[in-house]
């Protein structure tokens, strides 16, 4: 490898043009995902009553369907390919996006027999109803159905996007692919606040739902003429071939093409490796989503800011997350410098992540100095989060055959999406019931006691979730065949 890359033919890079796709495609996810954390408690909520109950009943419903979907996504992304897969994915939860726009339109149809195409006179029409117990009813079936569309495409990505990476990159370059492409999440939730509350504020809830859905299909467009797997890809020379199939090579293994093989859900949870990674992802995925959902809600109920105005705050908290980027580089530090295994290096790097969740417990605390302290150590889990997903990710192509990547990713997702559908629908119990009660918690009372509990759960999930990881799977192991 090293004599064809020296030699005279010089190894293209095209492998990053493909992570490149995958950070857009990942950007693009997470903004659709922010929508409605961003506009329903500043836009939405009047309109249709809400509470933060219901809030926390669409939310963690979303986790749920996300996380069965993920279930047989993974799956259907193996059997299908990376390429078409993709397609169907983003194609899906772009629609699912759009779709919300039209809850207020169907709201007002169904609840005050009154259908229209202004979503203004959506807004008039419900306005004028007295029974707010069938607006809210309504509107949050109506919502849950358009979360389930976005769940079932946004499934998709993950595991079409760890299957890409898995097929252009060799397993110690992973991790840093990973961390580049996922850096999209925190991409997309940087531009979100910057542009979805005045979006909303200038037009329309329903047109941030419009533009921000929109982009998936721009996206679509580009994926079509981009992707091919690198063996059949003509932008893709030898010594780049070479250079992302040296695992097979250097273990005497023949070159994975499409070779029909597929692995089954029996036995996928034969291998301690699945349960490991459906347990770290069940752990600590409902962390981030608590971030991604309840932050705005958190800076407006603690600290009386509407949208915009806690727009700076949630950009800085995302803009801290990119720091998520070292989680790539560090394992790969490990591997080279330090020689150690992939699986050794990542989960030695994961464990020096799992600590930096514990600085949430100050969050509450040090926020009676000044707003923008929780803003930083927020900021600061989330980076640490997204370094853990990086690498976590990666584990799954580290040790299971290319064939059986998506089916696992769509395990541990699914995994996660339970964790995050209990963090997120108990989360909107725990703070209307701390409300209504005055709930008093280690000197905090009322909703600052609720967020101060949910910070306690956040800061330890991830040294338990490392814990059981190390237990089930001790050392490098890696499964051949499925």
């Amino acid at each position: 490898m090293n004599n064809l890359q020296e030699g005279k033919v010089k190894m293209t890079n095209y492998r990053w043009v493909i992570t490149t796709m995958l950070f857009f495609a990942t950007a693009i996810n997470y903004l659709d995902r922010q929508v409605l954390s961003l506009t329903w408690s500043d836009f939405i909520a009047p309109e249709f009553h809400w509470t933060n109950n219901d809030y926390g009943t669409i939310t963690g419903l979303f986790s749920i369907f996300y996380a069965v979907a993920l279930l047989f996504a993974g799956k259907f992304i193996d059997w299908l390919d990376t390429k078409r897969g993709y397609l169907w994915s983003i194609g899906i939860w772009s629609f699912g996006a759009v779709l919300h726009a039209f809850c207020g339109i169907a709201t007002a149809g169904i609840v005050a027999g009154e259908w229209t195409l202004s979503f203004e006179g959506a807004l008039n029409a419900i306005a004028a109803v007295s029974d707010v117990s069938k607006v809210v009813t309504v509107s949050v079936s109506l919502f849950v159905f358009a979360r389930l569309i976005l769940a079932v495409g946004e499934a998709g990505n993950f595991p079409a996007a760890i299957k890409a990476t898995a097929e252009y990159f060799p397993k110690k370059d992973r991790a840093f692919s990973t961390s580049i492409f996922n850096s999209g999440a925190t991409i997309g939730a940087l531009l979100a606040p910057v542009t979805i509350p005045f979006i909303a504020k200038a037009w329309g809830w329903e047109m941030a739902f419009l533009v921000i859905g929109a982009l998936g299909f721009l996206w679509m467009g580009v994926w079509v003429f981009v992707y091919e797997k690198p063996e059949k890809n003509k932008r893709v020379n030898p010594a780049e071939l070479m250079y992302i199939l040296q695992d097979d090579n250097e273990e005497g293994a023949e070159t994975q093409k499409d070779t029909g093989k597929k692995a089954s859900f029996k036995q996928a949870f034969r291998h301690k490796q699945t349960w490991a990674f459906a347990v770290g992802k069940f752990m600590t995925d409902g962390v981030w989503w608590f971030l991604l959902f309840w932050v705005p809600a958190y800076l407006s109920a603690v600290y009386g800011l509407d949208s915009t105005e806690a727009a700076p705050h949630i950009f800085l908290v995302y803009l801290i997350t990119m720091l998520s980027i070292i989680g790539g580089w560090l394992p790969t530090y490990f591997v080279d410098k330090k020689k150690m295994n992939p699986y050794a290096g990542r989960m030695k790097a994961m464990l020096i992540f799992a600590f930096f969740p514990l600085l949430v417990l100050f969050a509450q605390p040090l926020g009676h100095v000044s707003v923008w302290l929780p803003v930083v150590i927020i900021g600061i889990a989330g980076a640490a989060h997204q370094a853990w997903s990086a690498n976590i990710f990666s584990t799954v192509g580290d040790m299971f055959p290319k064939y059986a990547v998506a089916t696992i990713t769509g395990i541990g997702g699914m995994a996660g999406g339970v964790g995050s559908f209990l963090i997120n629908k108990g989360s909107g119990m725990l703070f209307d019931y701390s409300i209504e009660t005055n709930l008093k918690f280690l000197g905090f009372e009322g909703i600052n006691a609720g967020y101060f509990i949910i910070f306690c759960i956040c800061a330890f999930a991830y040294l338990i979730g490392w814990v059981i990881m190390k237990a089930l799977v001790p050392r490098y192991e890696l499964i051949k065949e499925m």
